[in-house]
């Protein structure tokens, strides 16, 4: 079983060695490295995305959830058969799993946990600015770009970013479907009902590869060409809505299905139109908090607690899962019902940020993540 411990033992050992994937004798320059901050809204259930098959508590806890044939990582851990794309990335050392992680928030509220994690310290509401941007206004100062509708408040603050968004975004909005399911639940005509209508949407959206699945699309290959550009950008933004799953998470074409799908092409679209600039890309996926262990009565998960983050990139020294992982047996659970966390994803906020833009830690410390001094940033994980 992969330990977070074990894990970064083996990076720190084989960072010498110019034969591993991922790694480069010539490191860039600060101003060839790109960053790329992709917010999975909602709530991603890490156990479908990245399912711990050899732990043997999974199959039980997970009931009609279990993921059967999953992409192999290692003896414990595998990849959603829907991230085939990603799972070529692992394979080429551009991608690595992080998994039982989670943010300081230890609450189910999406709004507060979404804001403690973009604020950057150790409250919801800790202040009206994100860590990104204060990483801008700190060091080399590179230009910042937030993809879509508006600017989220990861990018928020005096540090100067811009924005772009597809000329029409889908209506209605994700999110704005999942507050419904949540507000039909419990009438079993209402939610009957709404989750037929969901599922023909569904298949709507897959027959004519329209709605969400362009505009994210968009915003992936956008931020490529943008950031591709030696005179473009370096840091970006990108949300991603939908991954609340509390009904129907089976089926070829349930939301969850669909949104991984998604993930899946718009990172293999990221790195198509970075082009050579893939090279020196760190792009972190990340979500608020995990879900339950156990599915609810609607064949969905409900909020929980850790979950998993993937980091892809030509930058990355991948193809490792970093877990502390704690087991899913019942007295190793957060509060009896989630994935209790071991990591905490600040870790991996300040070691991106040392690589990617060359800040210092007390700078970390100081201005991008206060009251964060017992978290140390992930060695090794950078070229």
């Amino acid at each position: 079983m992969a330990t977070r411990r074990a894990a970064l033992k083996f990076i720190g050992g084989m960072a010498a060695c110019a034969g591993l994937p991922g790694l480069s004798l010539g490191a860039p320059s600060a101003g060839e490295r790109r960053l790329v901050f992709v917010f999975l809204r909602g709530g991603m259930d890490g156990l479908s995305a990245v399912p711990a098959h050899g732990d043997p508590q999974y199959a039980a806890r997970r009931g009609a959830l279990a993921v059967e044939a999953p992409l192999r990582l290692d003896a414990t851990f595998g990849l959603s058969p829907y991230l085939a794309e990603m799972h070529k990335l692992y394979g080429a050392g551009e991608l690595a799993v992080l998994h039982a992680v989670a943010s300081p928030y230890r609450e189910r509220s999406h709004f507060d946990a979404q804001n403690l994690l973009e604020n950057g310290t150790a409250r919801p509401f800790g202040r009206d600015t994100g860590w990104l941007n204060a990483a801008l206004g700190a060091g080399a100062r590179p230009r910042g770009l937030a993809l879509g509708q508006s600017i989220p408040l990861v990018l928020r603050g005096p540090a100067q970013v811009s924005s772009w968004s597809p000329s029409a975004l889908p209506v209605p909005d994700a999110d704005l479907l999942e507050r419904l399911a949540a507000l039909y639940r419990g009438d079993p005509l209402l939610e009957r009902s709404f989750a037929a209508a969901r599922e023909a949407q569904g298949m709507m959206e897959r027959r004519d590869a329209g709605g969400g699945v362009q505009a994210v699309l968009a915003l992936a290959k956008a931020a490529g060409e943008i950031l591709g550009k030696p005179e473009g950008p370096r840091v970006a933004s990108i949300d991603f809505g939908g991954w609340d799953t509390h009904i129907n998470q089976l089926g070829e074409y349930s939301a969850l299905t669909r949104n991984l799908r998604l993930l899946d092409r718009s990172v293999a679209a990221l790195k198509a139109s970075l082009g050579e600039a893939w090279r020196h890309t760190a792009v972190l996926i990340v979500t608020e908090f995990g879900r339950t262990v156990a599915p609810n009565g609607s064949n969905g998960t409900d909020h929980g607690t850790a979950g998993a983050a993937f980091v892809a990139g030509g930058a990355v020294r991948g193809a490792r899962v970093i877990a502390d992982w704690p087991g899913l047996a019942e007295r190793a659970l957060h509060e009896g019902r989630d994935l209790r966390p071991t990591l905490d994803l600040r870790a991996l906020f300040k070691a991106a940020l040392l690589a990617q833009l060359s800040l210092d830690e007390a700078v970390l410390e100081a201005q991008v993540f206060p009251d964060s001094r017992g978290v140390k940033p992930l060695e090794g994980l950078f070229a």
